[in-house]
């Protein structure tokens, strides 16, 4: 375990910026943070069940400057019984162009206990793991080989929102690489066109709406089907996500917005 931190102090001390991976932010800044209620498809009806917040922080390694994305979710109490959600994703991303170079994933689900480890090295095209898929398994290492500019499930989400959609026309596919559960993926988004969407309790808003390819895992089945709604203005927030899980289907609604970096202007009225 010592090695495997003292190679992720070396990647953070050494990392070079790939020029021909580069995003530009556009659309979030540090300290903003957007939470939403979990909703799941039970019966024929839609059940509140939990929340998840996403949060943009600051991380300093030497004098290099990351963004740390850090997303919790859980069930609410009530619902634990029943079963019990606590999932804590993190991803370090460089503030130069949106390359991930670490991502944390921690799954309580139920009698499910994952936890992953990824260190991305574009220098020489890997990814070093550390997983353990079972809880009283041990910890295990691997390289694996990175699939060109590739982006784990959580800053997919910032990089999404930085994506030009302004020139596609409707069914316009956006390719994109994803790594998860141990691979690197082919995968795209998908342009669906632009939507007015009443959220309540928060407002009527203007939207661009796209559905990323699912890849099938631990977490999605594979194909279509996840459709998110941003809003039409340059911070790109998801206020809606509707998908379609291993077991159901789930959808997250936004129930507060701060620290955004521009004004809503999508939003409709007051």
């Amino acid at each position: 375990m010592k090695i495997y931190l003292y190679l992720i102090a070396f990647l953070w001390s050494t990392f070079v910026l790939s020029q021909d991976c580069g995003i530009k932010n556009t659309s979030f800044q540090f300290g903003e943070q957007v939470d939403y209620t979990i909703y799941y498809h039970l019966a024929g009806i839609w059940v509140g069940a939990g929340d998840v917040s996403f949060k943009v922080d600051s991380a300093n390694f030497g004098n290099k400057v990351f963004y740390h994305f850090d997303s919790y979710g859980k069930t609410f109490k009530k619902y634990d019984w029943l079963y019990e959600v606590r999932d804590h994703y993190e991803t370090f991303m460089s503030e130069a162009n949106m390359q991930p170079l670490r991502f944390k994933r921690k799954v309580n689900e139920g009698s499910t206990h994952i936890r992953e480890d990824y260190v991305f090295n574009y220098r020489e095209e890997e990814v070093y793991t550390l997983r353990q898929m079972e809880e009283d398994e041990p910890f295990v290492k691997d390289t694996v080989l990175l699939g060109g500019c590739s982006y784990d499930v959580l800053s997919m989400i910032y990089i999404a929102r930085n994506l030009n959609y302004s020139d596609l026309k409707k069914g316009d596919k956006i390719p994109i690489n994803i790594f998860l559960d141990n691979e690197s993926h082919s995968s795209y988004i998908e342009y669906l066109g632009k939507e007015n969407l009443k959220i309540k309790g928060v407002g009527e808003f203007r939207c661009i709406v796209f559905s990323p390819l699912l890849i099938e895992g631990t977490i999605f089945n594979a194909g279509d089907g996840m459709t998110v709604y941003v809003t039409d203005d340059q911070n790109r927030v998801p206020l809606l996500i509707e998908t379609p899980i291993l077991v159901g289907s789930i959808k997250a609604r936004v129930n507060k917005m701060t620290g955004l970096r521009f004004p809503l202007n999508s939003k409709i009225g007051d």
